[in-house]
């Protein structure tokens, strides 16, 4: 397996130590089971809350042993660490911000899954494409990006055109927008879904028919 080698400037180094102990999120089950995370500052990011992470994972549990994950837009790279707790083999973790990135690597060396890890530091469209020229597929995806934009809807139909999803894969898209969901369902007809609301924030669970 491949894994990226990044190089932290200083001043993002800086960013991450100045973090630790402002806010944790936690890997709820599996392996590491409780293990604290470092969350990422900035209004750009917004970690999946615990509730409806148990609530997610609850219903992928029995996809996950030994699935080969994309966690397209990472974050500080909870959702891939919590699949590789539950039994997944690998995640390709994608972010396009170096922060993300260096939190992401101090997350996985803390929970040493580093080994089971692909970094990759670009744009979606970029490492989407990337992934496609090295002839890699997918069991599970996440697509989780900022609610503000139209990444959700772009990014699916990015993983239909280069066919990254394997057979019998599942992709899941957080959003707190029904547009966003309607317009998915669009892209895909011969595919199936499961919608599920928490509050505002609705997980769609799409596989193929």
């Amino acid at each position: 397996m491949y894994i990226t080698i990044l190089v932290i400037p200083l001043t993002y180094k800086k960013s991450i130590i100045e973090y630790e102990g402002k806010d944790f999120l936690r890997v709820i089950s599996g392996k590491v089971r409780g293990k604290k995370l470092i969350s990422l500052d900035g209004k750009n990011t917004r970690p999946t809350l615990d509730r409806i992470k148990e609530s997610l994972f609850n219903i992928i549990q029995f996809d996950l042993k030994e699935a080969v994950v994309l966690d397209l837009f990472a974050g500080s790279g909870a959702l891939g660490i919590e699949a590789i707790s539950r039994g997944a083999r690998e995640v390709t973790f994608c972010d396009n911000s170096v922060q993300a990135i260096g939190v992401i690597r101090k997350n996985l060396e803390n929970t040493t899954f580093i080994e089971q890890s692909e970094i990759i530091n670009k744009d979606y469209t970029l490492a989407l494409k990337k992934i496609a020229e090295s002839n890699k597929k997918f069991d599970i995806i996440f697509i989780d990006p900022p609610y503000e934009t139209n990444f959700a809807v772009n990014a699916w139909t990015l993983v239909l055109e280069l066919e990254l999803l394997n057979k019998e894969g599942i992709v899941v898209v957080e959003t707190d927008k029904k547009t966003v969901i309607d317009e998915i369902q669009k892209k895909g007809e011969s595919y199936e879904y499961d919608i599920r609301k928490y509050g505002r924030v609705t997980l769609a669970f799409i596989r193929k028919g």
